[in-house]
């Protein structure tokens, strides 16, 4: 079965990391409800970068351009189809507009400026 995944990298704070889960937890329990097929938030832990017969890669913490006292997140988000995904996102923005006032004022415990995004076409899979 083909998928279809939207996938995330951002930097959070360490002293943000709690306020963090709780929004990520907040968000699977939504995804999931409107019918994502997985949901994934992935904390870094081993960041750093060594030869693999070639050049050095980037390292994720110079990607994201991570300073002292931040941690990079990679989190995605697994669909049936791209169809299908801009269905759940339909649904899923629809139910944070309800809600909308209620955060209006929360501060984000990440910066938006510094989070990539993307939608991503499964190639290869199991």
């Amino acid at each position: 079965m083909a998928k279809y995944i939207d996938g995330f990298v951002l930097v959070v704070p360490k002293k943000n990391v709690a306020a963090y889960r709780k929004m990520a937890a907040w968000g699977k329990r939504t995804w999931m409800k409107h019918g994502a097929l997985d949901y994934k938030e992935c904390v870094g832990d081993d960041l750093r970068t060594s030869g693999m017969g070639g050049p050095k890669p980037l390292s994720f913490t110079k990607l994201a351009g991570v300073r002292p006292g931040e941690t990079v997140w990679f989190s995605f988000i697994v669909f049936r189809s791209k169809k299908h995904r801009d269905e759940v996102n339909r649904k899923v923005m629809a139910e944070m507009s309800k809600h909308a006032n209620a955060y209006k004022d929360m501060p984000m415990p990440f910066d938006v400026k510094r989070m990539a995004y993307g939608g991503f076409r499964v190639l290869v899979d199991a």
